[in-house]
């Protein structure tokens, strides 16, 4: 288990609100005791709690550049296929810092755009900042076994992997509650997707993709 937090600026030509996203990271310090790490480029800053399991190295932590630096992603989960999508993207000429499932996703992406979720099999939330694009994408698994939330703020969009984050992680705008995802909760015992319990904070439904 780990935690992935994020913003994009709503104006392109503002910097990331490297702040929030710290304290983003830091309300979810108790799902990644191993390692923490953030990154900001125009608009976008990510953000990393890490919980080491399949690379232990400096190497594997987050969030992960491509060669160039101009992609970088933070990812919650597992890629179970990872060594034999890694042996297919090393010989379409893609570069390698660490031996985690991890970087695959990002040089996956690197090849195969929006698709490349298609070819992951596991379970996972993520967001990739693509700078020469100019976008952010964030995606889930198809069984939503990773969580992955959203909040609009008048400045932007923040990411988190706990709607609790995004409400600790941002004090200075204290959300509403939803008396109807309430009442859903109290039937039946959990709040469908997209809706949570706090007004203008949603979470992204399994199986999709967000651009």
């Amino acid at each position: 288990m780990c935690g992935i937090a994020g913003f994009l600026a709503r104006d392109a030509r503002a910097p990331g609100d490297a702040v929030a996203v710290r304290r983003l990271a830091d309300a979810l310090r108790h799902r990644g005791p191993d390692a923490s790490g953030f990154w900001t480029s125009g608009p976008c800053t990510l953000g990393h709690r890490r919980l080491s399991i399949i690379d232990l190295s400096p190497e594997a932590n987050q969030p992960m550049l491509n060669e160039t630096g101009d992609v970088a992603i933070v990812v919650n989960g597992e890629i179970y296929d990872f060594v034999e999508l890694r042996e297919e993207l090393v010989r379409k000429g893609h570069v390698f810092r660490s031996k985690s499932d991890s970087e695959v996703a990002l040089h996956l992406y690197e090849e195969m755009g929006d698709d490349f979720v298609t070819r992951l099999d596991g379970m996972f939330a993520l967001l990739v900042w693509d700078a020469r694009r100019n976008r952010l994408v964030a995606a889930r698994d198809r069984a939503g076994k990773k969580p992955l939330f959203w909040r609009v703020l008048p400045h932007g969009i923040a990411f988190a992997s706990e709607v609790g984050a995004l409400v600790t992680g941002v004090p200075e705008h204290r959300p509403e509650v939803d008396l109807r995802a309430i009442d859903e909760y109290l039937t039946l015992q959990y709040v469908p997707a997209p809706r949570t319990a706090y007004v203008g904070a949603s979470k992204i439904p399994a199986a999709h993709v967000a651009v």
